[in-house]
Parts: structure tokens; sequence; C-alpha cells
């Protein structure tokens, strides 16, 4: 391994949960760091800046759902939930507040690996900072920034919110079907969750349009 290496945060007070996704994940390459309650694991990814959070959400002191929103308020880090909580208003409830996935525990973990390198891959593309700042009327989105204004004033997003917006700007004037946004979002996991593309552009609408009374989902 080199300081390269992407370095991976796992919050899990689960003893047994870290061993293995410790094997695992150092066998694959990848360097660790490890949290056992959530106020300690906000503390680490805010000084060592993780390439990517793994999330338990039964935590000790606060519950993992407060973590994704208080890292949210600051950091836009790759974060795949890892929990035993399969109920959906748990799973709607984490990817709402920021989470870039969800997976119940037991897990296969060649599916996780997978949906960590998505997570990761689309970090990176969406750190690419080639080219000028897109511009559609009064709304720039300053990809080396991550800054949207609209006619000059800051607009504030959620990762996600951004995501769908860099992804609606730079295939402006092209059709995208809602399988494809999903995917580019979200993850090939969820090309049938029409409904969150219903959510976040109800939420972009709000936030971008010049008379947000008229913005529906």
């Amino acid at each position: 391994m080199s300081g390269t290496d992407p370095l991976i945060l796992i919050i899990d007070d689960e003893l047994s949960t870290r061993r293995l996704l410790r094997a695992v994940l150092t066998s694959q390459g990848y360097r660790l760091a490890e949290a056992v309650a959530g106020r300690d694991g906000l503390a680490q990814a805010a000084t060592l800046r993780p390439d990517l959070i793994i999330l338990d959400l039964g935590l000790p002191d606060i519950d993992g759902l407060h973590v994704i929103e208080q890292l949210r308020e600051w950091a836009s880090t790759p974060l795949v939930v890892l929990s035993a909580r399969c109920q959906e208003g748990a799973k709607v409830a984490g990817l709402d507040l920021g989470a870039d996935d969800y997976m119940t525990k037991p897990c296969g973990i060649g599916e996780l690996l997978a949906r960590m390198r998505v997570a990761l891959r689309q970090a990176a593309r969406a750190g690419l900072v080639e080219g000028e700042p897109i511009s559609i009327g009064d709304l720039r989105v300053d990809l080396a920034r991550r800054q949207v204004s609209v006619g000059g004033t800051s607009v504030h997003l959620t990762p996600i919110e951004y995501r769908l917006l860099v992804a609606l700007a730079q295939h402006a004037g092209k059709v995208l079907t809602h399988p494809q946004l999903l995917k580019q979002v979200w993850g090939p996991a969820y090309t049938d969750a029409a409904h969150y593309l219903r959510v976040y552009m109800g939420q972009l609408r709000r936030k971008l349009e010049s008379d947000p009374a008229r913005a529906t989902c």
C-alpha cells in the first residue's frame, strides 16, 4: 500500500464487523481508520479526510442518521451505510440525508466492494475540474469549486442535489432517461427508484427557479 491508496473510515461499534472489513479491505489495498462511536467518527472524518466512509446506524452515543446529517453540513465524502436496519423508512432517511448507498447486514462482501468502487468513481468524476464552469442562463455551476449560483447568488445544495444538477448540466440539450440519471447519480442499484428522481428534481426546482412557488415534483 501507499499514501495514494484510498483511505476508508469504518464507523461501527461491532468488533466482528470491523474485523471482517479490516481483513477484506486491507487485502484489496485500502488503507483503514476505525471508530466505534459517532462523535469519534465525525472527528476522524474531519481530521483524516477519508476517501470513503462505511457507517453503521446503531452506534452507542448518537444515531448514525445524525452522523450523516452532521457530516453533510461540511463534507461530501462518499458514504455507504452498512446497517442491520432493513426497514424502508430507515433506508429512505439515510439516503435523503446524504448517504451515497445503503446496504443491510449481513451483506455479500463482493457486492459491498462493488458499491464502494462505484461511490469512489462517482466522487472522482465529480472532482474532475476540466474546462470552464457550466453556465445555462442565470445558472452557473463551478466544477472546480463545487459552487452553484443563480443570478450571482450562491445556492446551497446537498451532495446528491449537486450530483444531479451536474449530470443535468453536463447533458444540457440531450435526452436522458430516468434510469440513466439514477445510475449516474445514485448508482446501478437504483435504476428503478424513479421516486428518488421526482423528490430531488422537486427540491432542485425549489432552490433554483426564480418563482419557487411554481416548482413542483
